[in-house]
């Protein structure tokens, strides 16, 4: 018998807690990671109002320096730590990877420069329709669409662009480029980009609607991964028979596998709050995995280094964290985390190399406290003792810390 029948993964994308040790060998925009912390620098910059995660003893995690506005609880209901990667990457496939039990030790290729033409040329020639050259570079995903929606909305060019992640993102008008061929275009750009020199881990569908100077991006996103290399703790939840729901891109990121039921993708973190309390409220979810991503951090305030938006977006968050914990049964566990850091407050717009926090909580448990610092791939393995199947690369249980 598992000791928790249901276990609840909730990465809020982005919200680091802290600079990693190796985190001067990552840099953004040209300066190192070093002084990153995305947690710490919203606090001391615009404040942060978190008491239910706080209550959690968010704010007894260890740190050089303690969150400016998120206390210390003398008695918290949960456990709590921070966790450091071990893969050599900082994106969002690197961290989840991981997260689930692999050791990326060969990062994926990035484009700081923009794309080869030979990968242009060939979209161009299947898509029939050209491409913007000047937007061929890591790009604001908001600004590019700002700087050359107008122009696609008269000549029908596409937008292709990057980021300091290695993706590769098509940008089209709905009224323009419909979905159907905007998919169908990034299909093709998935199939010439599996390998070296140009091993993506997603192409991303962006279509967007509205006016020039009044754009603004739909939930009609598509992303295209490509597959884990390794057996994941997914992997290996679904081979022995036990549920695993996606909830938001984790569908996409691990590009299906290992996962047998797909809640589909989030509108706003919001919405995807509610697919995650629906499928905990489900009659058929009697035991097994559930694997939340909550984008929007990351996605519309990280990038765009918006401290207050991202202060705002985490207040949100912690409101609507008692209802996810109503919706939990007694023998339920829930773990709150993140997949790599964006501070807000950085150089750049690039995520930054951190520490990623991780809360605990069950109606179940006895104790509460700290639990030892540990690796990302600590959580799969915890769910993989859990559940009594194999782990995957890497990662060490902490099962028997929670009582």
């Amino acid at each position: 018998m598992p000791k928790f029948n249901r276990i609840h993964l909730v990465v809020l994308d982005s919200v680091g807690i802290g600079a990693a040790p190796d985190a001067n060998n990552f840099v953004n925009a040209g300066v190192p990671d070093g002084a990153a912390d995305t947690l710490g620098h919203i606090s001391k910059a615009v404040g942060l109002d978190v008491p239910n995660m706080a209550k959690l003893g968010l704010g007894n995690i260890p740190r050089e320096t303690p969150l400016k506005t998120v206390p210390a609880e003398s008695n918290p209901t949960g456990y709590a730590t921070k966790l450091e990667e071990v893969s050599l990457g900082k994106d969002t496939m690197t961290g989840h990877w991981e997260i689930m039990g692999l050791n990326i030790t060969e990062p994926f290729d990035t484009f700081w420069n923009g794309f080869p033409e030979e990968i242009i040329t060939k979209i161009e020639e299947f898509s029939g329709r050209k491409v913007i050259r000047e937007a061929n570079k890591p790009y604001s995903g908001t600004a590019v669409i700002d700087d050359f929606g107008p122009r696609q909305m008269e000549t029908g060019e596409l937008i292709i662009y990057t980021s300091a992640d290695p993706v590769l993102q098509i940008a089209a008008h709905e009224d323009i480029i419909p979905l159907d061929e905007l998919y169908r275009i990034c299909e093709y750009a998935r199939s010439i980009t599996l390998e070296r020199p140009a091993l993506l881990g997603r192409i991303i569908a962006r279509p967007y609607v509205g006016e020039p100077g009044n754009f603004t991006r739909t939930a009609n996103r598509r992303d295209l991964a490509v597959s884990p290399f390794a057996p994941t703790v997914l992997d290996k939840l679904n081979e022995a028979g036990i549920d695993t729901y996606a909830v938001g891109k984790i569908n996409d990121i691990f590009n299906g596998a290992g996962i047998n039921n797909d809640m589909g993708h989030n509108k706003s973190n919001s919405h995807g709050i509610d697919n995650l309390i629906k499928a905990m409220k489900s009659e058929d979810f009697k035991e097994g995995f559930s694997f939340t991503n909550l984008v929007d951090f990351d996605a519309l305030y990280g990038h765009r280094r918006d401290p207050h938006g991202y202060r705002d977006c985490l207040h949100e968050f912690d409101k609507r964290l008692p209802e996810i914990m109503a919706a939990m049964r007694e023998d339920d566990l829930l773990l709150i985390t993140a997949d790599h850091g964006n501070d807000p407050t950085y150089a750049g717009t690039d995520h930054t190399r951190e520490y990623i926090p991780l809360l605990a909580y069950s109606p179940s448990f006895k104790g509460s406290g700290l639990i030892p610092v540990g690796n990302f791939a600590d959580i799969s393995a915890t769910i993989a003792d859990n559940f009594g199947v194999e782990t995957a690369m890497i990662g060490k249980s902490f099962l028997d810390q929670l009582v």
